[in-house]
């Protein structure tokens, strides 16, 4: 009987959910602050923020990580157009502060920015490599201005590791040193069970429990047209792995 009760008292442990683990209720908020809206800043345009994707604070709070097809390809000096991000807020507490661009890598579509004006942010923290069937879910803003600058979390899991390419914006942007990266084949990113929107490119990919790091939302599989993926979206999103964002911190002197 001892026995019997002992071996039923460690099955209930091992089953028992992890106490050091959040739910992701309280991950959420958590993310949330971390999450900017990036575009730029003309004053004198109407709107004067035009939004074109997400970021997220990371290492000593300063550094921002998103895509690099989110950045433009160049900025008007004729009116001061400036590279931005928004912190969200009510309409009246939006907070604007003007970003540096630190480093692009463009074979992982990852780029390091930088802010100074203001206090830093609540960095998110770098998990490890993610395994297929984990729980996670991102955070972005969906659709961008359309839906407001309103950070909105989807939940999903990893549904394959699968090697892909990266396209270049166009082929005038391929340097020698791209060139050879393309040659020596693709790199494994996460396949996801969750559908992501064009505004979530830049975002999070965060495990749902510890609300650490795993990966950057990068694009979204379209079935038939991109005028079509918001009534008949395919369910299918992908994420670069993290270790590409530690490389460039590392690279950058914050890890």
């Amino acid at each position: 009987m001892r026995r019997s009760l002992a071996l039923a008292f460690a099955l209930v442990a091992l089953s028992a959910p992890d106490l050091a683990r959040a739910d992701l209720v309280d991950v959420v908020p958590r993310v949330k602050q971390a999450v900017v809206a990036i575009g730029t800043w003309q004053r004198t345009r109407s709107p004067s923020f035009q939004f074109r994707g997400t970021g997220f604070a990371v290492g000593d709070g300063r550094h921002i990580v998103t895509n690099a097809h989110v950045l433009p390809e160049s900025l008007s000096g004729e009116n001061l157009e400036a590279l931005v991000m928004v912190q969200p807020g009510s309409d009246a507490e939006h907070i604007v502060r003007p970003l540096t661009r630190l480093e692009v890598d463009a074979a992982h579509d990852l780029a390091l920015l930088r802010f100074e004006a203001g206090m830093p942010l609540p960095a998110l923290p770098l998990g490890e490599a993610a395994r297929e069937g984990q729980h996670v879910a991102f955070t972005g803003f969906p659709l961008g201005g359309v839906l407001g600058i309103v950070p909105a979390t989807h939940r999903g899991l990893i549904a394959a590791i699968t090697p892909i390419a990266m396209p270049q914006r166009s082929a005038a942007q391929l340097d020698p040193a791209q060139i050879r990266s393309l040659q020596r084949g693709a790199f494994h990113v996460y396949q996801l069970d969750a559908t992501a929107y064009p505004g979530n490119s830049g975002g999070p990919l965060f495990d749902a429990d510890t609300g650490k790091v795993l990966g950057i939302i990068n694009m979204v599989f379209v079935k038939t047209t991109k005028e079509n993926i918001l009534s008949q979206p395919s369910g299918i999103s992908y994420a670069i792995p993290v270790e590409y964002v530690r490389r460039l911190l590392e690279k950058n002197g914050d890890e």
